[in-house]
């Protein structure tokens, strides 16, 4: 039998605010670091800007899977929408690695051929500026991200922060340009962003194709489930065959419940029941699907040897 739980029959949560919101900061950032790479002159900069780009070309695409995501469960697709999310961080980290592609080619060009830098307070103010609200909109997406376990958000979240991280690197950067006056300082700082960078996007595709491939939910979840199990656990009533999952912000759980041949169909319900309460408990969004089962069957145990390997 299966137990939705109660935050399964409401509502979805919309999210789509947050990914406005990642939208705005992004144009808003793109202006200003772009602002500063015309003051300056700066590759790093430009690079800081690029990176600013991706942030926008991304905030759309969030924007897009939380809508998709949020559709409830139709004909087509049973177990509803939610695996869009994964879509959304994969398609992230592969256009991380295109800016950090163009990156890594600008810097390795200007190293080349160095150029001085120009009104370089002025522009680095404007790029400080534009940190400071990539900050403060990355803390925010991955508040909600870790509230609402969406992997859009959270990704989102943490490029922004990753950004903040390239941004405070490129002003230290052209501040030692400023300082020491070697102007190749500036292209090594932006391949050193361009590298930062696709290690984000790398981080990003792994994590999307991990939720796409059914991964297990983390280990002290599962510990947590077996606790929950065990309280139930007694001589004639056990559980084998536990199997995780998560889909996006969504969670899932099968095993099968042994219990007494001679019990009523009643008596077992209502011992599911009680189990998915309990389940409930630890965790308000998991689907529990589970099989009922006579221990004195041998037939119950002959697919036990299948389960996943702890």
């Amino acid at each position: 039998m299966t137990h939705p739980s109660p935050r399964e029959r409401a509502e979805p949560v919309d999210l789509t605010r947050f990914a406005w919101l990642a939208i705005a900061a992004a144009l808003l950032t793109i202006a200003l670091k772009t602002v500063a790479w015309q003051i300056t002159g700066s590759v790093g900069l430009l690079s800081d800007a690029a990176e600013s780009v991706v942030n926008l070309v991304a905030a759309i695409v969030a924007l897009v899977a939380l809508r998709v995501a949020i559709m409830p469960a139709d004909k087509n697709h049973h177990f509803g929408h939610s695996k869009a999310e994964y879509f959304s961080a994969a398609l992230e980290g592969l256009m991380i690695f295109v800016a950090a592609a163009v990156i890594l080619a600008t810097s390795i060009e200007r190293f080349l051929n160095p150029r001085p830098l120009e009104n370089v307070g002025i522009g680095l103010a404007v790029s400080v500026v534009a940190s400071v609200v990539n900050g403060l909109v990355a803390v925010v997406l991955l508040r909600a991200g870790a509230k609402h376990r969406s992997i859009t958000l959270t990704a989102d979240g943490k490029h922004l922060m990753t950004d903040v991280l390239t941004s405070v690197g490129v002003v230290v950067g052209v501040l030692l340009v400023t300082l020491t006056g070697w102007e190749r300082l500036d292209p090594v700082v932006a391949f050193a962003v361009g590298l930062n960078i696709l290690v984000t996007g790398w981080r990003l595709i792994r994590s999307a194709s991990a939720g796409l491939m059914d991964v297990a939910l983390p280990k002290e979840d599962n510990d947590t489930i077996r606790a929950v199990l065990g309280r139930f656990t007694t001589h004639e009533v056990t559980w084998h065959r536990l199997m995780t999952r998560e889909a996006g912000h969504r969670r899932f759980m099968q095993f099968d419940l042994l219990v007494p041949g001679a019990w009523s169909v009643q008596r077992g319900h209502d011992l599911i029941e009680d189990i998915s309460t309990a389940l409930d408990a630890e965790f308000p969004d998991i689907d529990v699907v589970c099989h009922l089962e006579p221990i004195e069957d041998p037939r119950s145990y002959e697919d036990a040897a299948d389960r996943p390997r702890e």
